[in-house]
């Protein structure tokens, strides 16, 4: 079996291991070249809310009510992609991307 691709904008199920456990995230860097170091950069989806400003909400068919927290940016190898389980809306994807900039605190 091939190595699993990840692309922008896509919500995989992956392995964080004994901290996180396996848990969905949102998918932001964009694809690795062959010559890259083969990481996936993401956000945590959470079902377990606290209302900041950093929580982008995010429903959809066969979720729980949940959210893309920003403050759980992370990288990871790829080898951790366990499987695709949907596409994230272009909206929300816009919302979690102005989220991670003020988080970050970028123009």
């Amino acid at each position: 079996m091939g190595r699993l691709t990840a692309l922008r904008g896509e919500v995989w199920l992956v392995d964080l291991g004994m901290a996180q456990k396996t848990r969905p995230v949102l998918v932001l860097s964009v694809a690795y070249k062959d010559e890259e170091r083969a990481l996936i950069s993401y956000v945590a989806r959470t079902t377990s809310l606290r209302g900041t400003e950093y929580e982008v909400p995010h429903q959809a068919p066969r979720f729980l009510p949940g959210a893309f927290d920003v403050q759980s940016i992370g990288t990871m190898p790829d080898v951790q992609l366990i499987r695709r389980l949907t596409v994230c809306d272009a909206a929300t994807l816009a919302q979690v991307e102005a989220a991670l900039k003020r988080w970050l605190s970028l123009p």
